[in-house]
């Protein structure tokens, strides 16, 4: 029997809103790349800092460090604005993606860069868990041969350890917590409540599973709270990246992908994103040549239908946009546009962004003396503007709307907030 269709505005529910609970409310959150030496780390974070993807062909890139790298966010939707209006100033969202050095076998304990990686892994808000899965007698593994079950086992059994390090001393510190409170003296036992036990003990058990907590679903908003403050690095949210070989990749099979997805399954969940950087790498190459790399594109896509592949799944491309989109998808972030005659902008925000907040985003003063916002869904503006690059006809249309401070933001609102902010009168 096939899968059901999902209803109309329906998405897939792929954990990233449960897995945000416990993040920083910013919006300028960051994902890593946390795995074993020698996987495809720094490759694949040297590809994202220079994808050269359709809709962001004309933009920069920025690498902040040699770790580093500001990818920009694929989007149509912008592209879309930026040809229409044609300003001299286009500034597209980014997600800023590090790569972490790699993890080996009791790095909780010290080994390797030790509590350095850790430390680093507690920098960003969520995690690229990329394993290797391909063959290759010129990049040495690790543990001298390939087997991603064992890797993934590895990384999750590090990061669980450190968890189970840092819940070891929770207990204390909420007990000194409510020493302070209370102003007891260092000797008094104070009860705990009720939901941090609760807490506890549900992380506990999650931790000796090897089973990251962001992936548990019964966790009350008390929990989720108090968890929080804990700093545990399985809370983040992760993605599971597959680097295979570029024939692997091409064929849209692997004997190993079957056993992760099962390994993931039994472990919380999540998603997984087969890429290769071999693959990726050819066709960066050929970047200057665009013919060519057409053409490489097409051979591929034959390859792939001699291997029994048919429609979409014939279709060879780069995978580097669903990374980056997925990447900021898992930090529950997205986009408001702003369009003009001299500029058009994407800024980033968290989901559930109310107006008022947004427009701090742009300046602190149009959050201070917000008024309302002047919306327009970008959907309405592309069936309605009539190739005008203003919203005259979006407002004939009655779809050009006026919002106040309890609107909260939707994806690709092209927006315009009027605010008035007066210097305080001197006594």
């Amino acid at each position: 029997m096939p899968p059901k269709g999902k209803k109309k505005g329906e998405t897939e529910d792929l954990g990233h809103m449960r897995a945000a609970r416990f993040g920083r409310v910013k919006n300028t959150l960051s994902m890593g790349f946390v795995g074993l030496p020698n996987v495809g780390k720094s490759s694949l974070t040297n590809l994202l800092s220079g994808a050269s993807h359709a809709e962001a062909a004309n933009y920069p890139f920025c690498t902040i460090d040699p770790n580093v790298v500001q990818c920009v966010v694929p989007d149509k939707n912008f592209k879309y604005l930026a040809e229409c209006y044609k300003p001299p100033s286009i500034v597209p969202a980014v997600l800023k993606v590090t790569d972490i050095a790699g993890l080996i076998k009791g790095a909780s304990e010290g080994a390797g860069l030790g509590n350095a990686f850790l430390s680093h892994i507690a920098a960003v808000d969520g995690i690229f868990h990329l394993v290797r899965a391909f063959d290759s007698d010129e990049v040495i593994h690790v543990d001298d041969s390939v087997d991603p079950i064992r890797d993934l086992e590895t990384i999750q059994g590090e990061l669980c350890a450190k968890d189970r390090e840092t819940l070891e001393k929770v207990l204390e510190r909420e007990q000194e917590k409510v020493r302070k409170e209370k102003g007891l003296a260092r000797s008094a036992e104070p009860p705990l409540s009720d939901t941090v036990k609760d807490a506890y003990e549900k992380c506990k058990k999650l931790i000796e599973s090897n089973t990251p907590i962001q992936t548990h679903e019964d966790f009350s908003m008390g929990e989720v709270d108090v968890i929080r403050e804990w700093g545990l690095i399985t809370t983040k949210p992760q993605i599971y990246v597959v680097n295979l070989s570029q024939k692997n990749y091409i064929r849209k099979g692997s004997k190993w992908l079957p056993k992760i997805a099962e390994w993931v399954k039994t472990h919380g969940g999540g998603q997984i994103i087969p890429v290769s950087c071999e693959f990726e790498q050819s066709l960066a190459d050929l970047k200057e040549y665009p013919d060519e790399q057409k053409a490489f594109l097409a051979e591929c896509s034959e390859k792939a239908k001699a291997a029994g592949n048919k429609g979409p799944a014939a279709d060879v491309k780069s995978v580097i946009p669903r990374l980056i989109r997925a990447g900021r998808t898992a930090l529950c972030l997205q986009s408001f546009y702003t369009a003009g005659p001299k500029e058009v902008r994407a800024w980033t925000i968290m989901k559930g962004t109310m107006a008022p907040q947004a427009a701090g985003v742009i300046h602190t003063d149009f959050e201070r003396g917000f008024i309302k916002a002047e919306v327009c869904a970008f959907e309405d503006f592309k069936a309605l503007h009539g190739g005008q690059a203003s919203m005259a006809k979006v407002k004939d249309a009655g779809k050009y709307r006026q919002e106040g401070k309890q609107y909260v933001m939707q994806e690709g609102d092209i927006v315009v907030f009027m605010h008035n902010v007066t210097a305080s009168k001197k006594k």
